[in-house]
């Protein structure tokens, strides 16, 4: 996975990329009608109910815009909230406090949602062993923010991008002419290359479950597509030399279904693609 430094980067490419894209040469609504000197006050409120993401984001937002602008903050991410629930208050530069709102709102609605559908699988996983995953199915140019979201709800993050892990899907096992060989030209890549990456695998079956564990040095294997009699099988194949995950079209109905088969992760694209945003708004008060 990447460092937080890292991590941290890429929220701030987020943020500087979002104010360039709404900004622009200036908000011209705010600077035709509200003196620069006017300071004002507004509050974030919940329409809603689910889980709260987004307040650090929040503050990185504001920060960024006008670092003399004051949050008290009443809720924090991670919390469950209720429709008439005030999250924040921001106060100073009114100018500041409108060029910073669009992208707030838009970044915490959309990462409340995710760590709300998230939270739903944490407790349908209730104890189990098997941890939710999120994927690289992810808004572009906006992933950090989501990937986050996911851990605030409660979740793991999978890697981030192609460059923190290797994973052989089943085109790269075709293309590279079988799993064995996929393998085999990915440690000696590694070594070649001075990289210290895990490598994932993915399985179709159980024969090629059987031909990834036979090759030795695997972190994970994906189980794709399995049904829970194939995926238990599987894990009792696997045992204790690697990790297990299914993935491929797990929903709420199934996901339990799914752990009670043994698997250490279920990785959903739906925590990122499927979900709707939380109603949130920025009120004057």
């Amino acid at each position: 996975m990447i460092s937080e430094a890292q991590f941290e980067k890429e929220l701030q490419i987020i943020i500087a990329n979002a104010i360039r894209e709404d900004v622009g040469d200036g908000d011209h609504s705010s600077l035709a009608c509200i003196p620069d000197s006017a300071q004002g006050k507004a509050k974030l409120l919940v329409k809603d109910e689910g889980i709260i993401a987004g307040v650090d984001f929040a503050k990185m937002i504001f920060n960024y815009v006008d670092s003399s602008l004051k949050i008290e903050t009443f809720i924090t991410d991670g919390a469950p909230v209720k429709y008439g629930d005030v999250v924040f208050h921001v106060s100073g530069s009114s100018q500041s406090i409108l060029k910073a709102e669009r992208l707030v709102l838009n970044s915490m609605q959309r990462m409340s949602a995710i760590a709300t559908k998230t939270n739903s699988y944490v407790q349908l996983l209730y104890g189990t062993d098997t941890k939710i995953l999120d994927t690289r199915k992810t808004t572009p140019g906006f992933r950090a923010a989501e990937k986050w979201a996911v851990k605030i709800g409660g979740g793991e993050n999978h890697r981030f991008a192609l460059y923190d892990m290797v994973m052989l899907k089943d085109n790269h096992n075709d293309f590279a002419g079988g799993i064995p060989l996929a393998i085999a030209k990915t440690k000696t890549y590694l070594k070649d290359h001075n990289l210290d990456l895990k490598i994932i695998v993915e399985a179709r079956n159980l024969e090629e479950v059987k031909q990834i564990i036979s090759c030795g040095g695997v972190y994970r294997i994906l189980l794709d597509n399995f049904d829970y009699e194939t995926t238990r099988e599987a894990v009792t194949i696997v045992g204790n030399q690697c990790l297990t995950e299914s993935s491929g079209n797990i929903n709420e109905e199934t996901v339990r279904h799914y752990a009670d088969c043994g698997v250490n992760y279920i990785s959903s694209g739906a925590l990122t693609h499927s979900i709707y945003n939380m109603d949130l708004s920025l009120k004057a008060i």
